[in-house]
């Protein structure tokens, strides 16, 4: 974190903003991890009702879960062994 070192008023200003940033993407985390519970919750609580509503915590879940990682395409020339 170089702009904290540094002493003048722009890095002052970046240093604030990488602050916010972090602060941002932690609350985002945790109220990520309060919807998960809360999804849970809800499921335990309405577990024997019908069909329509599991389907419902099926779809919801599935929203909830990490996108896939995609494989990184390699740029560049390559000789194949």
């Amino acid at each position: 974190m170089l702009s904290s070192v540094l002493n003048s008023e722009r890095a002052i200003q970046v240093n604030i903003l990488i602050m916010r940033a972090f602060t941002k993407l932690r609350e985002i985390l945790l109220t990520h991890k309060k919807l998960a519970a809360k999804v849970e919750a809800l499921e335990r609580k309405y577990a024997d009702h019908d069909e329509t509503i599991k389907a419902i915590f099926e779809a919801i879940k599935k929203l909830l879960e990490p996108p896939p990682i995609k494989e990184k395409k390699i740029i560049g020339f390559r000789i194949e062994k």
